[in-house]
């Protein structure tokens, strides 16, 4: 019974991160965050009840999809490291994130940041990052660490586990007053602005 609800986990959260890839466009270049609580995963309260197999399970799903989609994933830790987020170092020194100190374990970090830092090639603890889109199950609140401008995705899938799970995908921000253009038309007027 305990490899079926580990197998159903590994499952909801594929489907969850393609959806939720495809929707956004995360491909090489783009990082997805991903917020979790195990605790909420098994069905008790978020910090209660941390459990390594539950993450091995999400991670496993996780990682496909990024194998399949070539996007950068940053798994945010809990608020005893300030919800730091593990990341691998290329990832960390391509951006120019701000590296700090410490290894995520299941009662400080959490334990799926703890089982990402493990599986991980070169993992590092950036304080914070912009992403692209964001995975956040058993509200996590990972909206800190989305680009400008956040937008909510209804995803299919609505739980893993006994979680809820919440998604949004990012968009640049719309500047300009009534004069402004988001797209260009086929037959633009060609009137110029001095």
């Amino acid at each position: 019974m305990k490899q079926e609800h580990e197998n159903s986990i590994r499952l909801q959260v594929t489907l969850a991160v393609r959806e939720l890839a495809e929707t956004a466009g995360l491909k090489p270049g783009k990082v997805l965050v991903v917020g979790t609580s195990t605790s909420e995963v098994a069905g008790r309260r978020i910090g209660t009840s941390g459990a390594l197999e539950v993450a091995q399970s999400l991670l496993a799903g996780i990682r496909e999809v990024q194998q399949e989609f070539g996007f950068d994933v940053a798994y945010q830790c809990c608020e005893h490291l300030n919800r730091a987020l593990v990341v691998e170092r290329s990832l960390l020194e391509r951006l120019n994130l701000r590296e700090v100190s410490a290894v995520p374990v299941p009662k400080a970090g959490g334990s799926m940041a703890s089982a990402a830092y493990r599986d991980m090639q070169e993992p590092a603890l950036a304080e914070s990052i912009e992403a692209h889109a964001g995975l956040d199950i058993g509200e996590t609140l990972i909206g800190m660490h989305l680009r400008r401008v956040a937008v909510p995705l209804r995803l299919s899938v609505r739980q893993i586990g006994e979680a809820r799970v919440n998604a949004a995908l990012t968009r640049p921000p719309l500047i300009g007053g009534e004069r402004a253009v988001y797209r260009l038309a086929e037959n633009e007027d060609s009137t110029f602005c001095e």
